[in-house]
C-alpha cells in the first residue's frame, strides 16, 4: 500500500503525457500508447519523482562543464516519434542511448516482431541504459557500446534510423544502412539552429518529409563537428558565443568588443515571441556564414551589458546576430518596445539592431537580411525544405535554393 507521504507517481506520470497531449504533441494512438505504458522514473532512478515528471530535459552526465548526455524534453521526444512514423514488425537504430527512455517507448511501439538497437560512445552510459531498460520490462533491446557515426552494420538495414544527439552533416554509413523506403531523423545543426528532420530516400538523394526546431547535445567520436562554442568568461558557461561556423577566433577581443560603446539601429519590425526561435534564426543562419547566437547565464546579466532576446528564467538571456573580423551586431527587444515580457511566450515587441566595434557595414547586412525575412513573410522553420545529396552529385538548383556543403553532403535548403 502506498504511504500518503510517498508522491503518486503513476497519476504524475499519466498527467506528464496529458500535458504533452493537450499540447498538441501527441495524436498518433501508437505513441500515445507508449508513453502511457512506459514510466519515465525507471530510467532516472536518482531524480526526484518531480523533477522526473516534469516537462523538461534532465541532464545525466556531463564532461568539463558541458552536457553530453540527457533524458530529453517529452515534449521534443514525442515530436520526434511522430516524425519518426514507427510500425510494428520494424528494424530500428538509435543513435544516442541516453537513459534507455526513448529506446524502450520505441521497442513499445514496433512490438514483440520489431527490434530496436540503440548505441551509445560511452560505456558508462550503456551500462546505466540496459539496467533501465530490463528494469522497465525491456531487457530484449540490445544496447551497444559504438561510435554512432558508424552505425551498426551488423543488423542493418533498418527501416528507421534515429539520432538522440546533433549532428552537423549525415555520415555515409546512416545512408547506406537506411532501407530504400526508410526514414532516418535527426537534429542536424543549420549553422547553430538545430532541427529535427525526417528523411527519406529519393532517388539520388535523401528528401526532408518534416523538420521541427530542437536542441541537443553534439554527436561524440570520430564524426563529431568540430567544436564552435566560444567561452567569453572565466565560469564555464557565464557568457558564451556559438559560431555558424568553425573558425579562428579570439575570445579575449569579442569580450571587449561587448564592454565598448555600442550603437542601436531600430527596425520597423514588429514580433511574435515564438519566431526569433522558431523562424529568424534559422533564415539568418542558412543565409550567414557570420552568424553567431550569444547567451548569458542568470548569473552574468548583471554584470555584462547582454542585449536580450529572449530570456529564459532562472536560465538567462539569449540572442542571434553576426560576428565580423572587429564588429559584433546582434538582435534585440527594442527597449520602446511596448512588451516589458521578454519570456518566448511573452507579448509582441519591437526589434532593434545593438552593434559593437567597427560595425557599420555589418549591422547593415544584419538589417538586410532581417527586412528580407520580415518581406518574406516571418517564415517559420517548418517551411523549410531539404535534400541531401552525395556531394559529388549534380543537382538542378532554383535562384533562392540555399546549398551548404559538408563532408560528406551537400545540403540544398528551400523555404516552401
Amino acid at each position: 500500500m502506498q504511504s500518503s507521504k510517498e508522491p503518486d507517481m503513476t497519476a504524475m506520470h499519466q498527467r506528464l503525457v496529458d500535458q504533452v497531449k493537450t499540447n498538441g504533441h501527441i495524436r498518433n494512438a501508437r505513441v500515445e500508447a507508449a508513453f502511457r505504458a512506459v514510466p519515465r522514473h525507471l530510467f532516472l532512478p536518482n531524480v526526484a519523482p518531480a523533477e522526473v515528471y516534469r516537462d523538461q530535459a534532465i541532464a545525466i552526465q556531463s564532461i568539463n562543464g558541458q552536457v553530453v548526455s540527457s533524458s530529453s524534453q517529452p515534449t521534443i521526444m514525442a515530436i520526434m516519434l511522430e516524425q519518426l512514423q514507427l510500425q510494428p514488425g520494424q528494424n530500428v537504430l538509435e543513435i544516442g542511448s541516453g537513459t534507455g527512455y526513448n529506446a524502450a517507448l520505441m521497442a513499445h511501439i514496433v512490438g514483440p516482431t520489431g527490434k530496436v538497437t540503440t548505441i551509445d560512445i560511452d560505456e558508462d552510459i550503456v551500462e546505466a541504459a540496459r539496467v533501465h531498460l530490463a528494469s522497465a520490462g525491456f531487457g530484449h533491446v540490445q544496447v551497444i557500446c559504438a561510435d554512432g557515426g558508424l552505425g551498426y552494420p551488423a543488423d542493418a538495414p533498418y527501416d528507421r534510423i534515429i539520432l538522440t544527439v546533433n549532428a552537423g552533416d549525415i555520415t555515409p554509413a546512416w545512408h547506406t544502412q537506411l532501407k530504400p523506403n526508410g526514414r532516418l531523423l535527426l537534429p542536424l545543426v543549420l549553422r547553430g539552429p538545430q532541427a529535427s528532420i525526417a528523411f527519406t530516400p529519393n532517388k539520388d538523394h535523401l528528401e526532408s518529409l518534416s523538420l521541427r526546431a530542437c536542441g541537443f547535445v553534439g554527436l561524440r567520436g570520430a564524426f563529431a563537428e568540430a567544436d564552435t562554442l566560444i567561452q567569453l568568461a572565466p565560469e564555464i558557461n557565464q557568457l558564451t558565443l556559438r559560431l555558424g561556423e568553425a573558425r579562428p577566433t579570439d575570445a579575449q577581443a569579442i569580450y571587449a568588443l561587448l564592454q565598448s560603446p555600442a550603437q542601436d539601429i531600430r527596425l520597423p519590425i514588429s514580433l511574435q515571441p515564438q519566431e526569433p526561435f522558431f523562424g529568424l534564426s534559422f533564415w539568418l543562419a542558412l543565409h550567414e556564414a557570420q552568424f553567431c547566437l550569444l547567451t548569458a547565464s542568470t548569473s552574468s546579466i548583471g554584470q555584462n551589458s547582454i542585449p536580450g532576446l529572449i530570456h529564459f528564467p532562472g536560465k538567462g538571456t539569449t540572442t542571434i546576430g553576426l560576428l565580423g573580423d572587429n564588429a559584433l551586431s546582434v538582435l534585440m527587444r527594442d527597449p520602446a518596445s511596448a512588451s516589458a515580457d521578454t519570456r518566448p511566450g511573452g507579448g509582441t515587441f519591437n526589434l532593434s539592431i545593438r552593434s559593437f566595434g567597427s560595425a557599420d557595414l555589418l549591422s547593415q547586412q544584419l538589417k538586410k537580411q532581417i527586412m528580407a525575412w520580415d518581406a518574406a513573410g516571418h517564415l517559420a522553420e517548418k517551411q523549410l525544405h531539404v535534400r541531401a545529396y552525395p556531394p559529388d552529385t549534380a543537382c538542378n538548383l532554383k535562384a533562392s535554393d540555399i546549398v551548404i556543403a559538408k563532408r560528406w553532403t551537400k545540403f540544398v535548403y528551400s523555404w516552401q
